[in-house]
């Protein structure tokens, strides 16, 4: 306990230099700015600036990608509120009592509570990381070769099987960012794989540009179109964003469930923020006296999913940086940041980096400090930034990226490696794949091969060694179970499917009863 504070004060040492402070500002403002709008989203935006840390120094980078990232958390809030708009999946729930609360209006109450939520939330995360990664890091010690590969297969079948839409499409994508990780040189061999023959292949693929591909151009490809602008006549008084003591007693059993659900889920890798923010609010539906008024502006379905969403988002950087273990596409990015700064991480990054993880601690507490001042004053400009045109908005992101891939090793190749994926996920998501498993699967798949094969020698070959020890096995289990319950899932569903009738025909024979039926005469 005293350790923990005093590692932690050393982090504030850290995170209030000069520098840092800098960049964790602007990284909190990008991704305030992000989060606001639609189709982009911290996965966009970490990937457009990530060129950007190759010049920079480990602190400072890691501050800034992680600003963008819980930042863009509360900017998706304002759009979902103010306009209806859910910039981002885990804020389509928000709009469902948020937005009827403008109406009401009762938008700045909405905002208001969103704010103390996020940073009552994001608090007791950074509590849980304090606490709880020193822990998980004495643990991982006892973690070799077996046990960690049994690890990040299970999460990379966790992040392939509960990502947006079907199972066998996750899995998929995983198996094909395997692939894209297996590109180039062999590290045991020396042989080249994959490379068809092209000589900037042998290095590999890189991450940067599967990144701005796959989450930069992809979405701005399948929007490219939208030309409506959207307006508002939404005025708000910093007063407005004041609860009273009423509306702050009603939001406050919610905001400790949902801050308990986003604790939770943000351990267990795969699992997404939207999972997160659906099952806090149907959570709070069930146990609520009166469920029915759900959907007209209920406190309580405003705080409890904002607050699952910021503790998730806090506490999804303890499996990442305490044992290397990404548990989503934005902490794989963060993942790969870390590993371009010659930063493993893991059970050593604690001792080997404090000023990274520290640092990077105190910083979240500044950020939300950061984000509370900021958007009070703020709030108008984020509304105006939502009526710009995307046809200017496009060019403009299409430069930029162009611009940073082509810096980090003045290639022009990178450049068709961007264009090249950017096509490959547009297609992608139009056919209704998510692209996120691709990253978890490119930046988890050499990690894999490495510690399999590292396991196989340890072995002298016998397979066994994953069922031999006591960890290895039960996360080997774990996984055996994950694929029987979606196998089990889309067998019944399939069940469902064929004993109940499709919709058309439902729609036409009861349109065929209505048309035999005698009709009442018409009201005049």
């Amino acid at each position: 306990m005293q350790q923990a504070l005093h590692d932690l004060w050393f982090g504030f040492g850290v995170a209030f230099q000069g520098t840092n402070l800098m960049w964790s500002f602007f990284g909190v403002l990008v991704g305030n700015l992000i989060g606001v709008l639609p189709g982009m989203g911290a996965l966009s935006a970490i990937s457009i600036l990530l060129p950007l840390t190759y010049a920079m120094h480990p602190v400072p980078a890691i501050l800034m990608l992680a600003g963008i990232f819980y930042g863009s958390q509360y900017g998706g809030a304002i759009g979902a509120i103010l306009l209806n708009l859910p910039s981002h999946p885990p804020h389509a729930v928000t709009c469902l009592d948020g937005y009827p609360m403008t109406k009401a209006g009762k938008g700045g109450t909405a905002l208001g509570i969103t704010m103390i939520c996020s940073f009552f939330a994001a608090s007791v995360g950074i509590l849980v990381m304090v606490f709880a990664s020193p822990l998980l890091t004495e643990i991982a010690f006892k973690f070799g070769p077996a046990e960690i590969f049994s690890i990040m297969l299970l999460g990379l079948l966790a992040g392939s099987t509960m990502s947006r839409g079907s199972p066998i499409k996750g899995v998929a994508m995983t198996l094909f960012g395997l692939l894209c990780g297996a590109v180039g040189t062999d590290v045991n061999s020396g042989a080249f794989r994959f490379s068809l023959g092209i000589s900037e292949l042998t290095d590999g693929l890189e991450l940067v540009a599967i990144a701005m591909g796959l989450f930069g151009v992809a979405d701005f490809l399948l929007n490219v179109n939208r030309m409506k602008i959207i307006s508002s006549n939404t005025r708000l008084r910093i007063r407005d964003m004041r609860p009273s003591l009423r509306e702050l007693k009603e939001a406050f059993w919610p905001m400790v469930r949902g801050t308990g659900v986003g604790t939770l889920f943000g351990a267990m890798p795969g699992t997404g923020p939207t999972i997160t923010t659906f099952v806090a609010y149907a959570l709070e539906r069930k146990i609520s006296r009166t469920p029915e008024k759900f959907g007209t502006g209920m406190i309580a379905g405003v705080a409890s999913p904002e607050a699952s969403s910021h503790s998730k988002t806090q506490v999804d950087f303890i499996p990442t940086m305490s044992l290397g273990i990404p548990g989503d596409a934005v902490m794989a990015l963060i993942l790969g940041a870390l590993l371009i700064q010659g930063i493993q991480p893991g059970p050593q990054l604690i001792s080997e980096h404090p000023d990274v993880f520290w640092g990077l601690i105190a910083s979240f507490w500044i950020g939300n400090v950061i984000l509370m001042v900021l958007n009070v004053p703020m709030i108008g400009v984020w509304v105006k930034m939502l009526q710009v045109p995307y046809r200017y908005l496009f060019p403009s992101a299409m430069f930029f990226i162009a611009v940073g891939v082509f810096s980090t090793q003045n290639s022009l190749f990178q450049i068709w490696e961007v264009l090249a994926f950017g096509l490959i996920g547009a297609v992608l998501m139009a056919l209704n794949f998510s692209v996120a498993p691709i990253m978890l699967g490119f930046v988890l798949g050499p990690m894999v091969e490495e510690n399999f094969r590292r396991a196989l020698l340890l072995s002298r070959g016998d397979m066994a060694i994953f069922v031999q020890r006591p960890i290895s096995a039960t996360f080997v289990a774990l996984s055996a179970l994950l694929i029987i319950a979606v196998t089990w899932g889309a067998v019944r569903g399939r069940r469902r499917a064929v004993l109940q009738p499709p919709v058309g025909a439902a729609a036409a024979a009861s349109g065929a009863t209505a048309l035999f039926k005698p009709q009442a005469p018409a009201e005049r």
